[in-house]
Formats: C-alpha cells, sequence, structure tokens
C-alpha cells in the first residue's frame, strides 16, 4: 500500500489490550483511525484523547453493539462521514468466554458467532464497496483455536474457525482489488478469566520459542500485512511463537 499518510482504517474493539495496540501502532505510521469499541468506553476515550494530542484531527470513536447485525451498515456509514474514505479494515472484536457442552445455550451461540463471525462478514459487506475504491484491504484477527479447538470454548473455537474460512473465501470473492488476510495469536495476552491462571506456564512451554509474546507482535503483522504486502492475500499468520506447530 505505500505510504500509509492519510489513509484511513476502521479497526473494531480497538480500545484495550491487542485492539488498542495495533491502533497505536497504525496511527503511529500515519493513518487516521476509526477506532470502534462497545463496552469500554472510557478506555475508548482515553486512547482517542492520547493520540489526538499528538495528532490533531485523526481518529475518532464510535460505539456499537457487534452483536446487533442489523446496525452494521450504520456503524459503516458513521465511520464514513469522518474522511470519506476508507483503506483498511481490521475485524479484531471478539468475545470469548466457556461454554461446556451441558450449559450450551442458542444466547451463547448467537453472542459469540455474533461477535467473531458474523459481525466480520457484515462488516466487510458493509465495507466492499469503499475499500474496492481504495484497492484497501481486511485484516481478520483469527485465533490458534481456530485448528486447535479449546476443551471447554466449543462455540468461540467454532465461530474462530469460521473466521479463518471467511477469511481465505472473502480472498477469493473480493480480488483483485481487496486483499483479505489474517493474523492468528497465541499466547500473547492471558484471556481475563481466573480460572485459566494456572495454565499460562504450560501454555509457554508448548511455544517453539519458549516465550510469551507481546500486542506488539500481533501489531506488526497486522502493519506488514497493510503496508507491505501487496501481493499476500488469503494467508493467515500464526503469530504464537511457534505453538501450532509444537507437538
Amino acid at each position: 500500500m505505500g505510504t500509509l499518510n492519510g489513509k484511513v482504517a476502521l479497526i473494531t474493539g480497538g480500545a484495550r489490550r491487542i485492539g488498542a495496540q495495533i491502533v497505536r501502532e497504525l496511527h503511529a505510521k500515519g493513518l487516521n483511525i476509526i477506532l470502534h469499541y462497545n463496552s469500554s468506553e472510557t478506555e475508548a476515550k482515553h486512547l482517542v484523547s492520547e493520540l489526538e494530542s499528538s495528532r490533531k484531527d485523526s481518529i475518532i470513536g464510535l460505539s456499537q453493539d457487534l452483536t446487533d447485525t442489523s446496525s452494521i451498515s450504520g456503524l459503516v456509514s458513521s465511520a464514513m462521514q469522518k474522511w470519506n474514505q476508507l483503506d483498511v479494515l481490521v475485524n479484531n472484536a471478539s468475545a470469548f468466554y466457556p461454554t461446556p457442552l451441558p450449559d450450551i445455550t442458542t444466547q451463547d451461540w448467537d453472542d459469540l458467532m455474533g461477535v467473531n463471525l458474523l459481525a466480520p462478514l457484515f462488516l466487510i459487506k458493509e465495507s466492499a464497496r469503499y475499500l474496492a475504491h481504495s484497492k484497501g484491504c481486511v485484516i481478520n484477527i483469527v485465533d490458534i483455536h481456530a485448528d486447535k479447538g479449546l476443551q471447554d470454548f466449543s462455540i468461540y473455537s467454532i465461530a474462530k474457525a469460521g473466521l479463518a474460512m471467511l477469511t481465505k473465501t472473502m480472498a477469493r470473492e473480493l480480488a483483485p482489488t481487496i486483499r483479505v488476510n489474517g493474523v492468528s495469536p497465541g499466547a500473547i495476552l492471558w484471556p481475563e478469566i481466573e480460572a485459566h491462571e494456572n495454565e499460562h506456564q504450560a501454555i509457554i512451554n508448548q511455544t517453539v520459542l519458549k516465550r510469551q509474546g507481546e500486542p506488539q507482535d500481533v501489531a506488526n503483522t497486522v502493519l506488514f500485512l497493510i503496508r507491505d504486502s501487496d501481493y499476500i492475500t488469503g494467508q493467515i499468520i500464526s503469530v504464537d511463537g511457534g505453538r501450532s506447530i509444537s507437538f
């Protein structure tokens, strides 16, 4: 994509954790940012204020519950109103919680599939004409558990597997004008679920590099797929310290 100055990126779930680091990295490289958030209003406003102070008129925050797919068209329309341009869509927003088989409900299915799979699909649908105009790209944040299902997290794993396939099918459907790729993190940030804290070292031991990664590792890969990979599409890059190839 060459120089990124003046390009516009919509990043979902951009207020916290990996999403916030992607926002910071792309903003630092000259992109204007549309930061989507849902419940993390305080964090979103703080990040917008922080980055706006370093470069005026360069970032806005938009709130939307992505489980309401009927409102996604409105989110994209609102995003377009600021700069009338869209070059990058980063589908980062995610819902994550356990769903052991005896306890699964249709509400769990709707929530986890809605945020992790349906929302990216409809965001791509609503953004496609704008991305085609700019010859832009889509980056989907997948997960190591798209390939290695996580016990008691079946719906989440299914949704992320669907997101991986969405990445590949959209790369075919939107070619040659829009590139679609994915980033699959593993052992980067721990889920905010206390019961799994005792598993951290075991997960690190499963990586080839024997260490935990950082959100910046994911942000660097997103930047690479946007700026330095004009001939890459339909690919999912694992950022997991080699965990996906360990035995």
